[in-house]
């Protein structure tokens, strides 16, 4: 079968056409600290968490892949533990609870203020069985290091490729 430049082409336009994959719910659940340097937390260290919270959240739905939904109102639930990082299931239910469908998990392991490690796991909210888990570690307790090792975490773990989390 001999191939014209127009039915090159129609493989090429039919995907073009395809409808475009719908965005998985997310909830980006706030990011803790483990402090084990004995150095106790900061007003700057729960500011960093918080950058940090917000920096996965806007990463996530930049890409279009992932639709963030308020972690609002389970704040008060989570709060009253045990901690997600420590509870898997209680982040997933958070998740189901909220109508999303993959629950993100973030700790910050602080060794001491030069050795830091960023950990992330990502939930099924239906199953709270593990999609993906990864980690950074970043040198610096500053908000420069966290948010690089975030933005690192984002381009080249969490949303490496169209398998990424999925």
């Amino acid at each position: 079968m001999r191939l014209t430049r127009r039915t090159a082409w129609l493989p090429l336009l039919l995907s073009a056409a395809a409808p475009a994959r719908a965005a998985t719910t997310i909830l980006v659940l706030d990011p803790e600290l483990r402090d084990t340097s004995g150095e106790g937390e900061t007003p700057a260290q729960q500011r960093r968490l918080a950058m940090i919270g917000e920096q996965l959240r806007k990463g996530l739905a930049a890409s279009g892949r992932y639709s963030p939904v308020d972690p609002a109102p389970q704040r008060a639930r989570l709060a009253a533990g045990p901690a997600p990082g420590t509870c898997p299931s209680c982040a997933a239910e958070a998740a189901a609870a909220l109508g999303a469908q993959l629950a993100l998990v973030t700790v910050v392991h602080k060794v001491s203020n030069l050795i830091l490690g960023i950990h992330i796991v990502m939930l099924d909210a239906a199953s709270g069985e593990a999609r993906g888990a990864w980690q950074a570690d970043i040198r610096g307790n500053t908000d420069e290091s966290w948010r690089h090792g975030i933005a690192w975490l984002l381009r080249h773990r969490l949303l490496a490729g169209p398998e990424a989390g999925h």
